[in-house]
């Protein structure tokens, strides 16, 4: 071979060793370099170990949905819609039920207390003086629901659905279009818890739901409320427990109620309200409102109280009996009465009916009853709720405490709807036009004439008559009215216009004030503590 070929080959392959070698170089400072940059961009640490984590999932958007609607479509069959159909009476002289407030009937005491002691800044209050608001002898309709509790036909509802109804009909959700629905008769009713019992006779057992424990229920529990609000039958709205225990009318001492921000409307009344296990935990009965419809606040009576009432209304008297011994005391307690009368626990007597079991066996105004049976009390509720279930003519203990004195004395129970029967009644009511007394309390006192403590069914020398209550005062402070009767400020007696002042004058700022008070009208009164610090 040529040595001139021979020596071109060896210097072509040298020049392609070289430009190989050169590639592979650069390739490797290129790894490296980018080895150093993602190190350095990462950190000097490495990377965590995550292999114990457990990856998140996302539930189905329509799981809390299928919720409500299985309930829904589980209820719906047992809640019925009420129409009642009655007459416009003429309006009757009388008093409503004490916290009741004044709704369809004439307030006659108004009008005598307007006339001698004048109105108060915004007028007087007056009633339209009928029912429904039409002339007399027209008939009136109205709307409410219901839920069935048995097969056989058995609904609780409320007693202000049914009551004083001419006619009852009840439609089922399975009635075909246009029905006028079922004859439904009164069973029972009870004023007290405003439920009430009514049933439908039919050829076939009817869907009836299931009665869950109210007592289980927690602030913050989903609930649903059913009915039929404006006459929209089977609505169905959703909500949470707001607040159990809830005391929204003065002196009904059974109407504790579930609070809940499920709309509840007009119509309503009388459907349930369902937990999330598709119970009947409540039944509908008012709402707070100050424009007629719903504002987020619903009040349900539990079904710890619908069960207890539901079983003694079908009983063959058809009437709820309850125990009582004839006392009154504050729905909510106040610390001052505690500090004042030297008690902290127990229940502190604000009045004791005349001739009552109570009045028989010694308990006194002021006395506090810490026991009864040999059971501790905390709470009036606590007292209503075990007397209240004794039968009439059962004896109990009760221990109690006056001016700082331990006793005990034992009553016989009396059945509550006769040892209260008068509650309601006729009164003519007035008051005469003696000058009256201003108090740095801001209340304005008279004494009680004779013609006054006559029409007002009290004795003529027992407490001063509030005239008026001054705006932003302690005594509106502390809830003090026209028309109450002030009977005692801190255990002294107060008959007249005197004792008012001199008791008052000796009251220093800070000091603890309690009002023994007497409330409402003739038979429908009742005495309470109202209390306050003086400012």
């Amino acid at each position: 071979m040529d040595p001139r070929f021979t020596a071109a080959w060896q210097k072509l392959r040298a020049r392609r060793l070289g430009s190989t070698f050169l590639v592979i170089a650069t390739l490797t400072l290129g790894i490296l370099i980018g080895t150093v940059i993602t190190y350095g961009v990462k950190g000097k640490e490495p990377s965590p170990n995550s292999s114990d984590a457990t990856p998140l999932q996302m539930p189905a958007p329509q799981q809390l949905s299928n919720a409500f609607s299985q309930i829904a479509k589980q209820l719906e069959p047992t809640v019925v819609n009420i129409n009642t159909e009655s007459t416009i009476k003429p309006p009757k002289r009388r008093r409503p039920a004490p916290g009741q407030g004044q709704g369809q009937d004439d307030d006659p005491f108004q009008d005598f207390f307007d006339r001698f002691f004048g109105s108060p800044g915004q007028g007087g209050q007056g009633g339209d003086g009928g029912q429904g608001g039409g002339p007399e002898g027209m008939r009136q309709r109205s709307l409410g629901s219901g839920v069935i509790v048995d097969p056989k036909g058995y609904i609780v509802t409320n007693a202000h659905v049914v009551e004083k109804a001419d006619r009852i009909r009840v439609k089922l959700m399975d009635d075909p279009q246009g029905s006028n629905g079922h004859d439904a008769k009164v069973i029972g009713v009870d004023r007290e818890t405003d439920l009430a019992v009514i049933k439908v006779e039919t050829s076939r057992p009817l869907p009836a739901a299931k009665l869950g424990n109210s007592d289980s229920m927690n602030v913050g529990d989903w609930v649903l409320a059913i009915g039929s609000p404006f006459g929209l039958e089977e609505s169905v709205t959703a909500g949470i427990v707001s607040a159990k225990g809830r005391n929204i009318v003065p002196r009904q001492q059974f109407q504790s109620f579930i609070q809940t921000d499920a709309a509840i409307n007009p119509g309503n009344s009388g459907g349930p309200l369902v937990n999330m296990n598709g119970e009947v935990i409540g039944i509908n009965t008012a709402i707070f409102t100050q424009s007629s419809g719903y504002q987020g606040v619903g009040f349900a009576m539990p079904s710890s109280t619908v069960l207890t009432v539901y079983n003694q209304l079908i009983s063959p008297e058809h009437r709820v009996t309850r125990g009582s011994i004839g006392i009154e005391f504050n729905a909510i307690p106040n610390p001052a009465v505690a500090r004042v009368y030297g008690v902290n626990d127990g229940v502190t007597v604000a009045n004791v009916r005349a001739g009552s079991p109570a009045d028989q066996a010694g308990l006194k105004v002021g006395d506090t009853i810490t026991g009864i049976d040999g059971k501790a009390l905390k709470s009036g509720d606590e007292l209503v709720n075990y007397i209240s279930s004794l039968k009439p003519g059962a004896k109990a203990k009760v221990n109690y405490v006056r001016s700082g004195k331990e006793g005990s004395t034992t009553v016989t129970i009396a059945d509550r709807a006769k040892l209260f029967s008068d509650r309601v009644g006729d009164e003519d009511e007035a008051a005469d036009n003696n000058q009256p007394q201003d108090t740095k309390l801001g209340v304005t006192v008279r004494n009680i004439t004779p013609d006054i403590a006559s029409r007002l069914d009290i004795p003529a020398n027992k407490g001063v008559i509030v005239q008026d209550v001054k705006a932003s005062s302690f005594g509106e402070d502390v809830g003090i009215s026209r028309g109450d009767v002030v009977l005692e400020i801190n255990r002294q007696p107060v008959n007249s216009e005197e004792d008012f002042r001199k008791v008052q004058a000796g009251l220093k700022s800070g000091q603890d004030v309690v009002f023994l008070v007497r409330q409402g009208r003739g038979r429908n009164a009742g005495t309470i503590f109202l209390a306050g610090t003086l400012p």
